[in-house]
């Protein structure tokens, strides 16, 4: 008996030890605008399947079931498969948590998965994306994503520009969102402002289509090599036509997410020649004047010069210093003010730079300010190019002589300097009284004092008039409905470029205005209700179809393709139709 016992429980053990539950991916590394497919297989008919929170991923298709069950020689085999499609939100490394089922009683789990998603890669969709999402359509849809770059092999601080344009084609775009923004390391660069995208004609690959200009940035590289600009990804909501149709013959048009990527670029930046460097370039790239002004050269004691350095032109305006004067040690100089009057475009920056010296002299005689040398290099002839200020003669017409006050110096050190040093200082002090009028009896004791008993009757009316207002619930709830009405509408005009958004408010702000000036509920509004309710009020006929038909087109609107001409349409007719029936409602 003891035997059997043992046999049984070696028996039961081999049967728990044949359970298998676990998690297969289609890959382990993917780019960001891929996606991957992950299978949850078990040999059993486990129950009640938990599967794991997919933090860093989205489900974009499944879950999708499979169950097989075959007989060969005599054994039975069962399989159990929950596949799901999942693409990255964002890059580096994430892992996927164990999934549970539970058969007879026991809990078993799959073990952590590790999945690293690097920068997107050029291809325009994963092929395991197709699996599971029903997709429609003829399959001539074009979506690139391409970055034009003016120049790959710049000097360094030369200009160049990056433009990101979205191609397509047989395919709607409902809207994006940057998933991975691009880095541009070892680069100064800046985003030209795009006030409003617009859609216009091209052709990409030789096929016609269309494209908007998504991003345009200027870059100008601060290091010679290679360098690499990480690529701009984006999530796109398109809608792709599908083989259905609807009652009106008109084709169905599906909602789907696409994963597109600019990839990255590399530029290969060339080093300022070396051999022909002069010394007084300071790393100015471009076309530029150079000039020194002074404010004056003739000046009275006491008094100071501005001495003006200016550099004016294209290129890297920002990225370089202006050259020092040199000044005998007879004017004392201070530090400059720095003025930049720079605007920034495609073609690079452009302006002036300002270094606005004050000069201020110590001794009587002429002093010369040297003259000051600025290099660049020009882009258009490939060389150093250097431009030379004139000399300049200060002219102090009165105050010490620099020998005199030198010798005066040396004989005696402890001599007390001239009293019109200390002129800044007063001579005479006027005296002020400490004593205070009393408080009692003043202006401020009887406002004090008498404050209270005009304030506490104005706090009374105000509470008995705020309680009458809160008790007028019907009135309440009309001015909350025009305070929707009016947002409503406001917002339906900010979302013009947006058509679901554009509808979902102009439908909202119809409502509000129904509800205001019938007195209605949401429950109320059918469509012969409201009908028969704006007649009673003595509402024109005509404006109440054109309200009704308003109302079902926006929930029509929403669901079929629009232009933006008709979404202009729809909100001005919208604003004339509220208005016609504010003046015509009793």
């Amino acid at each position: 008996m003891r035997r059997y016992l043992i046999l049984l429980l070696f028996t039961f053990q081999g049967l728990m030890a044949q359970v298998q539950f676990e998690a297969r991916v289609s890959k382990n590394t993917l780019g960001l605008n891929e996606r991957f497919r992950i299978d949850f297989i078990m040999n059993v008919d486990g129950d009640n399947f938990d599967q794991p929170s997919f933090e860093g991923f989205r489900i974009v298709g499944g879950p999708s079931q499979q169950v097989s069950q075959s007989w060969v020689n005599g054994r039975s085999s069962f399989q159990k498969i929950y596949s799901y499609i999942l693409q990255p939100n964002q890059k580096g490394t994430a892992y996927i948590k164990q999934a549970a089922i539970e058969y007879n009683g026991q809990i078993y789990k799959t073990q952590p998965i590790k999945i690293v998603v690097t920068n997107a890669v050029a291809q325009e969709r994963d092929p395991n994306a197709q699996q599971g999402q029903g997709q429609q359509g003829g399959g001539n849809e074009t979506l690139h994503l391409i970055a034009e770059i003016s120049k790959t092999n710049p000097y360094l601080n030369e200009p160049i520009t990056v433009v990101y344009k979205l191609y397509f084609n047989n395919i709607n775009v409902t809207g994006f969102k940057e998933l991975a923004k691009p880095k541009y390391n070892d680069f100064w660069n800046q985003n030209i402002d795009i006030k409003q995208l617009s859609i216009a004609e091209g052709t990409f690959q030789g096929q016609r289509c269309y494209f908007v200009v998504l991003k345009k940035t200027i870059l100008y590289p601060q290091k010679s090599g290679r360098l690499t600009i990480e690529p701009l990804s984006l999530d796109i909501g398109v809608q792709l036509p599908s083989n259905r149709r609807d009652m009106y013959g008109q084709m169905i048009l599906t909602d789907d997410n696409r994963v597109v990527s600019a990839g990255a670029k590399t530029i290969n930046v060339r080093p300022l020649p070396e051999a022909s460097r002069p010394e007084s370039f300071g790393g100015a790239v471009g076309r530029f004047n150079f000039t020194v002004t002074p404010s004056k050269t003739t000046l009275k004691s006491g008094e100071s010069l501005d001495l003006i350095v200016n550099a004016s032109g294209n290129g890297n305006m920002k990225l370089f210093t202006l050259p020092k004067p040199v000044v005998p040690n007879a004017l004392e100089m201070y530090d400059p003010v720095h003025d930049e009057q720079v605007t920034t475009s495609l073609s690079g920056m452009s302006g002036k730079i300002t270094d606005k010296y004050s000069i201020v002299p110590q001794y009587k005689g002429k002093y010369a300010i040297k003259a000051m040398q600025f290099s660049y290099f020009d882009l258009n002839s490939g060389s150093y190019k250097t431009i030379t200020s004139p000399e300049i003669m200060v002219d102090v017409l009165d105050g010490p002589v620099q020998a005199e006050a030198n010798t005066a110096a040396n004989a005696s050190k402890n001599v007390i300097a001239k009293t019109e040093q200390f002129k800044y200082i007063k001579s005479k002090t006027t005296l002020v009284s400490t004593a205070k009028d009393d408080f009692y009896g003043s202006d401020l004791y009887y406002i004090l004092l008498f404050a209270p008993f005009i304030i506490l009757p104005i706090i009374v009316l105000a509470k008995k008039r705020k309680e009458a207002i809160d008790g007028d619930v019907t009135g309440n709830r009309i001015k909350m409905n025009n305070k929707l009405a009016k947002k409503y509408l406001s917002e339906a005009k900010k979302q013009l470029n947006n058509k679901e958004a554009f509808y979902i408010a102009l439908e909202k702000a119809m409502h509000n205005f129904l509800k205001a000036k019938l007195h209605i509920e949401t429950s109320e509004m059918s469509k012969d209700n409201i009908r028969e309710l704006l007649l009673s009020r003595n509402a024109n006929p005509e404006s109440v179809q054109n309200f009704i038909n308003l109302t079902e087109n926006c929930e029509f609107a929403r669901y079929a393709p629009a232009s933006s001409a008709s979404i202009q349409q729809d909100y001005d007719k919208a604003v004339l139709i509220i208005s016609e029936l504010e003046k015509q409602i009793i």
